[in-house]
């Protein structure tokens, strides 16, 4: 029953443009723009080295977050939730297939951006367990906080919040400007934030081939206990 519940939320989400527009294209887009165009300083080194990490965090938190939050909530609002309720397949089943759809997305999210980011010249360096790990920690962590904010607030304002969370999170979270082009005082703050430290991690190991990042992946492990906490415990079905 969660193999096919799985299934049937990747086919939805794989049907549904504008879903496709947040976890697919506008990453995309956005690596080639950046990584093609001197916009943005990003230090020494190829553009693409210093992006890369940071589209994969937006990646992850599109379709953990973003997308995530926006599909459950009005699921929620349409009484979709309520009906699964009381179908054979239990509540802990049926978020056990919506991770595993979003697992699923993000492997093709990854696969895609990898793709275009070794046409664009990236050279990766450090441990792939080292990035599985911090990927595994960031989606708990972003999943936790979208069924949060789908499962509290109405699906309008789900929908409105967590674009805009979206958006200053790309803009403040490390993935296309340095947090160094901030304030030291403001970078403290904004290095909290869970895509600062999955973008700042995952630069760590693929960008300077450093060992495991402690630091952001207790982070990252942090948000993940609150979010997946307060989901637990606040989540609303109807």
């Amino acid at each position: 029953m969660i193999a096919a519940q799985a299934a049937l939320e990747t086919r939805m989400l794989l049907r549904n443009g504008e879903q496709l527009l947040l976890t697919v294209v506008i990453p995309a887009l956005l690596l080639v723009l950046f990584s093609s165009v001197d916009i943005v300083d990003t230090g020494a080194g190829a553009a693409v080295d210093f992006l890369a990490p940071g589209i994969l965090a937006l990646a992850v938190m599109s379709t953990a977050f973003t997308g995530q939050a926006i599909a459950t909530g009005f699921e929620r609002r349409y009484g979709v939730l309520k009906r699964l309720a009381s179908s054979p397949l239990p509540r802990w089943g049926l978020m056990t297939a919506k991770t595993l759809s979003v697992l699923v997305t993000e492997v093709l999210q990854i696969l895609l951006l990898t793709a275009i980011a070794f046409a664009l010249g990236w050279s990766p360096k450090g441990s792939p367990a080292a990035v599985v790990l911090l990927l595994l920690l960031g989606t708990a962590a972003f999943s936790g906080l979208g069924l949060l904010m789908a499962g509290t607030l109405k699906a309008e304002a789900t929908l409105a919040a967590a674009n805009l969370v979206f958006l200053l999170l790309l803009v403040g979270g490390g993935v296309i400007v340095p947090l160094e082009k901030f304030p030291p005082a403001v970078q403290d703050v904004l290095g909290l934030l869970p895509v600062s430290a999955l973008s700042g991690g995952l630069r760590d190991v693929l960008q300077h081939g450093a060992g495991l990042p402690w630091g952001d992946l207790g982070v990252l492990a942090g948000w993940a206990l609150l979010g997946l906490g307060l989901a637990g415990a606040f989540f609303r079905w109807e």
